[in-house]
């Protein structure tokens, strides 16, 4: 189950770096997102997709799940949402002053002709 999830996690990169460098600044928040997925699932496989019990200590326990990993990845979803916001502040603040979201026309260089 990790191979498949390490090959999840390889195709949402790619496909992440992609969005990231294209032109357009919504294709570039979106690719932050995909990345961001990719990135939390990747840290969710390498702690392991084991079964277990709760990790509170009860007698007879013999196996829990680990909860760091899971922690860590719910801190990042909550960093991941806030930054995603602020860039669709930006863009939409951007879009309102210059009138476009491309990225080489805020920059003033000419388009190519190709």
């Amino acid at each position: 189950m990790e191979i498949i999830m390490i090959i999840v996690c390889g195709i949402l990169t790619s496909i992440s770096v992609y969005l990231i460098l294209s032109k357009s600044l919504i294709r570039i928040i979106i690719g932050t997102a995909v990345q961001t997925h990719a990135a939390n699932l990747f840290l969710i496989t390498m702690g392991g997709l084991n079964e277990g019990a709760v990790p509170i200590f009860q007698p007879g326990t013999k196996s829990y799940v680990d909860p760091i990993p899971q922690a860590l990845i719910l801190t990042a979803i909550v960093i991941s949402f806030a930054v995603t916001a602020f860039f669709l502040v930006l863009t939409f603040r951007s879009y309102k002053e210059l009138g476009t979201d491309n990225v080489e026309r805020m920059k003033g260089v000419p388009e190519d002709d190709d």
